[in-house]
C-alpha cells in the first residue's frame, strides 16, 4: 500500500511507457478505486512526462517519504 507523498520507482507503465524505469511521487490521498481503474497517480516523473496511472504491481517503493 502506497500514501501519498511517497516515492516510487516505476517499473513499467502500461499509461506511459516513457515512464519506466523513473522515479517519482505518489499523489493520491487515498487507495485507487474505480474512476482511475485501481492505478495510482505518480507525479514528478519527467519534464515532459505529465502524471501517470499505475498498477501496484508496476511500482516499487523506494523507501522515501516526502516530509
Amino acid at each position: 500500500m502506497f500514501h501519498a507523498g511517497d516515492e516510487v520507482q516505476i517499473l513499467t507503465c502500461a499509461d506511459d511507457p516513457r515512464a519506466a524505469g523513473r522515479t517519482g511521487r505518489i499523489i493520491d490521498e487515498v487507495p485507487p478505486g474505480p474512476l482511475t481503474g485501481g492505478r495510482w497517480t505518480v507525479h514528478g516523473v519527467g519534464l515532459f512526462i505529465g502524471p501517470v496511472l499505475c498498477h501496484t504491481h508496476e511500482l516499487r517503493a523506494t523507501c522515501r517519504r516526502k516530509g
